[in-house]
């Protein structure tokens, strides 16, 4: 590696089906994943356990948006992304300030050795809205593309609908 050069872990994961993946690029490579057992309800019943590097980039591609259901609760500032085909949750998105932040969940990683993951249990009830988007803002991983395919791919559009080359699709 070039002098000056970080190194860097990229992570591809993916619900069951393959309907919403995701790309995340970490840096610098981690010696360890923080890995986030959320004890809310919610996570409780699907087994969430999140992750995050306020440094890092990710792509997220959903291949059929009509597949994909967003779910939120509570305070209603996260949505969580759940394939309609598999049920899986591989991604966890918050718009503040009308910028988008994520997490993504270890369990959709692909490829990625668990003994790097350092699961800890979190507990955010009593958190006020303030501090939780506070946290997030500082926590969450900033950089967030967040593509939708379509059932065209000449015709790819993101999150805001604005359409997108489909060279930056990686599925």
């Amino acid at each position: 590696m070039p002098t000056g050069e970080i190194a860097r872990m990229f992570i591809h994961g993916k619900c069951h089906c393959g309907n919403i993946s995701f790309s995340l690029t970490w840096e610098p490579d981690p010696a360890e994943i923080p890995a986030r057992a959320c004890t809310c309800s919610f996570c409780t019943k699907h087994g969430g356990v999140w992750t995050s590097n306020p440094s890092g980039s990710l792509e997220v591609a959903v291949k059929d948006p009509s597949l994909v259901s967003k779910y939120a609760f509570g305070t209603r500032t996260a949505e969580f992304h759940i394939c309609a085909r598999c049920g899986v949750v591989p991604v966890v998105t918050s718009r503040i300030d009308d910028h988008l932040y994520a997490v993504v969940s270890v369990n959709a990683f692909e490829g990625v050795d668990p003994s790097l993951f350092r699961r800890v249990s979190a507990s955010f009830d009593g958190e006020g809205e303030e501090s939780r988007l506070a946290r997030r803002k500082h926590n969450w991983i900033a950089d967030v593309e967040y593509i939708e395919i379509g059932t065209c791919p000449s015709i790819e559009r993101t999150a805001t609908g604005k359409p997108v080359a489909a060279a930056h699709v990686k599925p």
